[in-house]
């Protein structure tokens, strides 16, 4: 269905399909538009009439095992909006941030390097699942708090991540837009739970997923109703050590080519090296990412989380001019700051990068 349409006219495209035996009706919600799918026999469905019918855009069958986030479903990519933010085809969005919150003070000088590198999106974990039992687990709501008043002061939505299905709802009253990580990325409860709560979702992929399961994952969250999910390629698990992880470019486009949703990546868990980080993220951008999420600490040498990876001094200004330069040489331009609720303000952004993509 188009963008907004009206809830009688959802009502009475459900009540049509179940007249014609079709039962298993689930309704998916994004930013632009509203998707019905439809489970089964569609056979006594017929097409023509539904597109015919107030409201209703298409009618398209998919055959794609993730239905909802398939190409097929939707052709035309999605742009995600997280807190007045897009995310999608014609921009490239900075999320840059600590990669653990730990003090107040520390998460503001973060926050403020991050926007003078050119970030629209604040990045910062309160909950934090590490591979060890010993290491520093992050401050939980103490930590959202601190988000909170980050946001404030700086006019960055936030971007977190969320570790447990339990969870959901107290991170979301604080979050702009919730992360589930690597390691969450096949955890179904937490996915249907993220998608059940109606905050945008940034899906990491499994650091030993193939595109499909990502893709999969994905469609658990859009099933329960939130089509507002934006993928970040972070790196996956290869035979390789000179790096963390191995950033897997060739997702971007082929993500891209079957999906309808956002790809960003992650160069700072994938280098796992600061030396790393600014030639991944022109790599980000050549290959076509819709953005690049990234670790930025003021004291890396002191950080409870992943220091050796995170910018900080110089190469803030380093970062900038990439963020600059390098959109521009792939016919896009760097994503404007936050934009004022107002529903017309964000519609006439959307008409303008509409106009640029084209």
């Amino acid at each position: 269905m188009g963008s907004a349409p009206d809830a009688s006219d959802i009502v009475a495209v459900i009540e049509r399909v179940k007249e014609s035996g079709c039962d298993d009706v689930r309704v998916s919600r994004g930013k632009s538009r509203t998707i019905i799918g439809l489970l089964g026999d569609v056979s006594q469905l017929d097409p023509v009439e539904l597109r015919g019918m107030a409201g209703v855009v298409n009618v398209v069958s998919v055959f794609a095992p993730y239905k909802l986030v398939s190409r097929d479903n939707h052709p035309e990519r999605s742009t995600v909006w997280v807190g007045g933010v897009p995310i999608g085809p014609g921009t490239v969005t900075l999320i840059a941030g600590p990669c653990a919150v730990e003090t107040p003070q520390q998460t503001l000088e973060a926050a403020q390097m991050a926007r003078a590198a050119g970030a629209t999106l604040l990045r910062g974990g309160a909950y934090k699942p590490r591979t060890s039992p010993y290491a520093f687990q992050g401050l939980g709501e103490a930590g959202l708090r601190i988000l909170a008043d980050v946001r404030e002061q700086t006019g960055l939505p936030i971007v977190t991540e969320v570790v447990d299905p339990d969870d959901v709802k107290l991170v979301a009253s604080y979050a702009d837009m919730l992360q589930v990580g690597t390691r969450n990325a096949q955890n179904f409860a937490l996915l249907e739970a993220v998608g059940e709560i109606g905050k945008p979702v940034m899906l990491k992929r499994g650091m030993s997923a193939t595109i499909e399961e990502w893709l999969m994952a994905a469609e658990y969250i859009a099933q329960r109703g939130n089509l507002d999910i934006v993928l970040c390629e972070r790196g996956i698990r290869t035979f390789e050590t000179a790096t963390r992880n191995t950033l897997d470019v060739s997702a971007v486009p082929i993500a891209q080519r079957l999906s309808h949703l956002p790809v960003i990546i992650d160069p700072s868990h994938s280098g796992g090296h600061r030396d790393l980080v600014l030639p991944l993220t022109r790599a980000a951008i050549a290959v076509g990412a819709d953005g690049v999420i990234i670790d930025i600490h003021p004291d890396p040498e002191q950080a409870l989380c992943d220091g050796p990876q995170a910018l900080t001094g110089s190469d803030i200004g380093d970062l900038a001019r990439v963020m600059t330069l390098m959109p521009a040489v792939t016919g896009r331009h760097r994503t404007p700051s936050a934009m004022p609720s107002d529903e017309s303000i964000q519609a006439s952004l959307r008409r303008t990068l509409e106009g640029a993509r084209a």
